[in-house]
């Protein structure tokens, strides 16, 4: 298809900041600290670091490339504009996939705060149907909603922070625990694998390029703003949540920051926590809809996903086909999945999606060059090593992932 049909560049940059932050805080803050935990013990304060460091080269990968390539699909179009169709089928199909155990997993850690025991999964159903619908009608409905959600979560993490440290006082003994090194660098990496679940949402930002206004600008300076901001809010939640609990009472915990705060004598500010989870957890489901209905539009286009994916709504210029779809898959995976599952899955197909991201930003001439090559090494390099980390069950899986792709993309080259 020569002219496709386009989206419509509505987003600025404080609205395609929020777009990330809000991608970001959900998943870490009340999804990825327990089983980072479970992995490094208090080292999940190093494993913080280094996510944070690989997030940082990656962010900067796929900046430089935004800028470059301002349209939907994200790596899956850097990767076919710079390493061919193979490279950015990879990287689009680890995204998709991926991403949609992510979307599951947001939709679950919502219901864990917001539904009564034995009504989960319903619930969780119910939030994907809701926010695909608020999706469909527009991405300036999105940023809207992002807006308030992000404004809500930031002011009830405030209130946890505040309530923990006044109810319980500074417990240095309770952060440390065994050691930080006390599980061994290959509990470091593996819960620096998991946490980098939690700061892959600036990616979103780039994949809904087309419709960022003055993308050259916009889009670099909006992924700085959201990774910056929220490093420094997991770095203060991680410290808290640990004073609290120690190491094992958050490995232990599926809703570790709430705990933290009945912990304390300020135990009042517990519903705060949960409804400010369950927002959060909402804005992170949200962005995730939307990132996944570009990418998969932009597959569309090039027909390595069904190529009645690619249609963009006549009057809300939105991907709503892709949408929808998305959305069905999504509720499927709920039915099926558990949270710690979906977590190690979605973090294997996104870090190799970022491998490639990194790879493609290497071979970019220097005219469209923002970074020094030594960050998309190392961001490489770390993709390499967090994914080889990672769960046992978690690589496996996503190993089967990428099996099924790459047949599914040769049987339909050879029926075309």
């Amino acid at each position: 298809m020569n002219n496709p049909p386009a989206l419509t560049r509505r987003l600025g940059t404080f609205d395609a900041s929020l777009i990330g932050l809000g991608s970001m805080i959900g998943a870490g803050v009340f999804a990825a600290f327990t089983p980072a935990a479970a992995a490094a013990g208090s080292g999940l304060l190093v494993g913080l670091v280094v996510a944070a460091f690989v997030a940082f080269c990656n962010a900067t990968s796929s900046a430089q490339l935004a800028a470059a390539y301002p349209t939907s699909g994200g790596t899956y179009v850097y990767g076919r504009e710079r390493l061919g169709p193979w490279p950015g089928f990879l990287a689009g199909w680890g995204f998709v996939i991926g991403k949609t155990a992510s979307a599951a997993a947001m939709a679950m850690t919502f219901a864990a705060y917001a539904a009564p025991p034995g009504w989960e999964r319903p619930v969780a159903i119910a939030a994907v149907v809701l926010l695909t619908a608020v999706n469909y009608h527009g991405v300036t409905r999105t940023a809207g909603l992002t807006r308030i959600l992000v404004i809500a979560v930031l002011g009830a993490l405030a209130i946890a922070v505040a309530a923990c440290w006044g109810g319980n006082g500074l417990a240095l003994d309770n952060v440390l625990g065994e050691g930080l090194l006390a599980h061994g660098w290959y509990g470091i990496l593996q819960s620096a694998g998991l946490l980098f679940f939690a700061f892959a949402g600036y990616a979103r930002i780039a994949t809904m390029g087309e419709e960022v206004m003055e993308p050259r600008r916009t889009i670099p300076r909006a992924i700085t703003i959201a990774l910056g901001i929220t490093v420094v809010v997991y770095a203060v939640i991680a410290a808290t949540v640990l004073s609290a609990s120690g190491p094992d009472g958050v490995a232990g915990n599926p809703t570790p920051l709430a705990a933290a705060v009945e912990s304390g004598t300020l135990a009042w500010a517990s519903p705060v926590v949960r409804v400010g989870a369950a927002v959060a957890s909402l804005g992170a489901l949200l962005a995730l809809i939307a990132g996944l209905g570009r990418t998969s539009l932009a597959m569309a286009r090039e027909y390595d996903l069904p190529h009645a994916l690619a249609a963009v709504h006549p009057r809300y210029k939105v991907p709503h086909r892709a949408e929808l779809t998305v959305a069905v898959v999504i509720c499927l995976v709920i039915v099926v999945a558990d949270l710690r599952g979906a977590i190690g899955f979605s973090s294997f197909g996104v870090l190799l999606y970022y491998l490639v991201a990194n790879i493609a930003a290497f071979t970019q001439p220097d005219e469209d060059r923002r970074y020094p090559k030594v960050l998309q090494v190392l961001g490489a390099a770390a993709c390499v090593a967090l994914v080889a980390t990672l769960p046992p069950l978690s690589g496996g899986l996503g190993v089967a992932m990428f099996v099924v792709g790459i047949v599914y993309r040769m049987v339909r080259l050879r029926t075309r």
